[in-house]
């Protein structure tokens, strides 16, 4: 089973993230948009596990908490590594310590089982498009350049989800295996 941890995005912020990709798309490029349907933040990446590791990391995962409900912000974009050599085209979460702190203890939970860190920091973000090669991309970035900073709405995380990823043709293929309270505080 391929699985990851993530927050979904709302219904009104996939709404504004689908009609700028719309809009973007018409621009030539090399661009491979994401099915922003499936559009999630990504807390951890956990890969290839077998059916019996899944189980345990569902039950860890049970123990992950943070200090109370998140405020997310989701404003701006930006290129992975740099618009020189992009690789990734990205929106912006921003959420202060407490999505850092969720991250940080779903790895101190996921440790004990063999599951690696992450060598990169956390940077939470929504991938837009991918890019193969630099290459037919100069109005796309004037066109993201020309945007500014805009922002496309907030939310207030209340619980975070497994998901087991299933790679096909058209792209991948999401499915909720489990979801988690944040807060150490009931809900109301």
């Amino acid at each position: 089973m391929r699985l990851f941890v993530a927050l979904d995005i709302p219904d009104a912020v996939r709404d504004a993230l689908s009609a700028l990709c719309k809009q973007l798309r018409k621009l030539p490029s090399n661009a491979r948009w994401v099915r922003i349907e499936g559009a999630h933040i990504t807390l951890k990446f956990i890969g290839e596990v077998p059916p019996e590791q899944a189980e345990r990391i569902r039950s860890a995962l049970q123990h992950v908490r943070a200090a109370g409900r998140i405020e997310l912000r989701f404003a701006g974009l930006g290129f992975f590594p740099n618009a020189r050599r992009p690789r990734v085209l990205w929106t912006s979460v921003t959420a202060g310590d407490a999505l850092q702190e969720l991250a940080a203890s779903i790895e101190t939970q996921l440790a004990p089982l063999g599951i690696d860190g992450e060598a990169r920091e956390f940077n939470p973000h929504i991938t837009l498009a991918r890019f193969d090669s630099p290459r037919d991309l100069d109005a796309l970035r004037a066109a993201v350049e020309g945007l500014g900073a805009p922002a496309f709405g907030h939310d207030s995380a209340r619980e975070f989800h497994l998901y087991q990823s299933v790679l096909k043709q058209g792209g991948a293929e999401y499915t909720r295996w489990a979801s988690y309270q944040i807060s150490r505080e009931p809900a109301s």
